[in-house]
């Protein structure tokens, strides 16, 4: 076979375009090494929520993986360890992990399972190398399986849409620093969040038939990725989650051609599935709860309280640390989300503080929003010259892409206390899956500008 052959071979193209996106996303996630990010942001982002899961860990040492109910948490040190306490360049729950400290007393962080903490104390058990190779690799590991799951999604859109929009997806999650900062912390775990969307993005793909059979394992599907999730990283953005994982629901309804019934047998997979899912999460981390404070009630009052601080809870009913959240407007919430930094040139270029700099440099998402519009319209105007089946392609992908705007928007709205205090790190909903969707629309939109209207059909069927 010739170097000519194997290139327009599809099996290789395909092959190829996983090794470079694994190969990208993995080093950026793991070193920062396309200094996407600032490199001290990098090395800082959210160290304190991940070092819960380094003091699990040393709580599953010292008294099992299920002692205080699984949960993770911080600890303090024993009066004979007393040398790790001071704060040192990764802080004390890491210094006990990596240097086999011991606790006096562990206080638990109540609001999800802890499940990622759990599964690295397994693995931490089960590893025989040093505590430092361990956690090295356990950066490896979240990394690696974040850049594989955001691969499959860029994988998705290469076979549906073809080369230059699989390139651009690919592209706008190298280049994204909030996944950057997020990709390989152990605490966030970030490809849980993207599993239910994957779930249904191939179960849909490989099943296009509506038998009763499969509409109840869709439901099982739905049930097994959503459980997954919430034991992961818990409910942390799952309106989010939910929203993007019924993304591709729309997409195929509209590929599909799905009649009413076929929509509602759907509609009532993905309630029964995520409801049951979501339900017996919550049960089972107020059993975990109750084991340390002492009964379930106290797990369901937790629950209620979490909520009602993170959403639109009375600012009476909560510490005054909570009431500017609470009191704060819907709408400036979301006005200041739509005006955050998607990817900042300022890392690359050091020049004194101008216009460009703060305005040129630093690409927002309000930016990309316009530009997604403007190549929704191009691209539904490139596709009046096209086939029956081109048209109902790009108008199923741009349908889909404006629906998945409402995955970030739920967040932000619903868990509007929540969002309105953690402007560090809530960025990162943009990208699940609204920009992801967003530059797809753009590298088709140039595609369509691009290729003659007798070739398109034909050159995407070779993908």
């Amino acid at each position: 076979m010739s170097i000519k052959d194997l290139i327009n071979c599809p099996k290789f193209r395909l092959s190829l375009i996983w090794s470079v996106s694994i190969i990208l996303l993995f080093f950026g996630f793991f070193l920062n090494l396309w200094k996407v990010a600032d490199q001290k942001w990098f090395d800082t982002h959210q160290k304190d929520t991940e070092s819960h899961v380094m003091g699990r860990m040393v709580k599953s040492r010292q008294d099992g993986i299920f002692s205080a109910g699984g949960l993770n948490g911080w600890g303090t040190a024993k009066k004979a360890d007393q040398e790790w306490i001071p704060t040192a360049a990764r802080g004390p729950q890491y210094n006990a992990y990596l240097y086999n400290y011991s606790f006096e007393n562990f206080k638990t962080y109540n609001s999800q399972p802890g499940g990622q903490g759990m599964i690295f104390s397994l693995l931490d058990k089960l590893i025989p190398v040093s505590s430092i190779a361990k956690f090295w690799f356990f950066y490896i590991l979240t990394s690696l399986l974040t850049a594989i799951t955001l691969t499959l999604i860029i994988v998705w859109f290469y076979s549906e849409f073809g080369g230059l929009a699989g390139t651009f997806v690919l592209a706008s999650a190298v280049l994204s620093h909030w996944l950057t900062v997020f990709g390989k912390n152990l605490w966030w775990s970030t490809w849980g969040f993207y599993l239910p969307m994957i779930a249904v993005l191939y179960f849909l793909k490989s099943y296009k038939d509506s038998t009763n059979r499969h509409f109840i394992w869709f439901s099982v599907l739905i049930f097994i990725s959503v459980s997954i999730k919430c034991f992961i990283n818990g409910y942390e953005y799952i309106t989010t989650t939910l929203v993007m994982m019924v993304v591709p629901f729309v997409y195929y309804g509209i590929i599909d051609n799905w009649n009413k019934k076929q929509w509602l047998k759907y509609s009532i997979g993905t309630g029964i599935g995520c409801g049951v899912a979501i339900f017996l999460s919550l049960m089972m981390l107020c059993i975990q709860i109750g084991s340390v404070k002492g009964g379930f009630m106290d797990g369901i009052d937790h629950v209620f309280y979490s909520i009602g601080k993170r959403t639109h809870g009375e600012a009476e009913d909560f510490p005054p640390i909570y009431g500017a959240s609470l009191k704060a407007g819907t709408f400036g919430v979301v006005k200041t989300y739509i005006n955050g930094v998607y990817f900042d040139f300022n890392n690359y270029f050091k020049m004194n503080e101008s216009f460009i700099t703060k305005h040129l440099f630093k690409i927002r998402y309000s930016y990309l929003i316009v530009m997604f519009i403007f190549m929704s319209v191009v691209a539904i105007i490139r596709t009046k010259q096209r086939t029956e089946t081109s048209r109902q392609r790009s108008i199923a992908l741009i349908i889909a892409t404006w629906f998945s705007f409402l995955a970030p928007l739920s967040w932000f709205v619903i868990f509007k206390s929540h969002s309105f205090i953690h402007t560090h790190m809530s960025y990162l909903l943009w990208q699940m899956p609204f920009t992801l969707f967003g530059f797809a629309v753009v590298g088709y939109g140039i595609y369509l500008l691009l290729s003659k209207p007798d070739t398109e059909t034909s050159k995407l069927e070779t993908v």
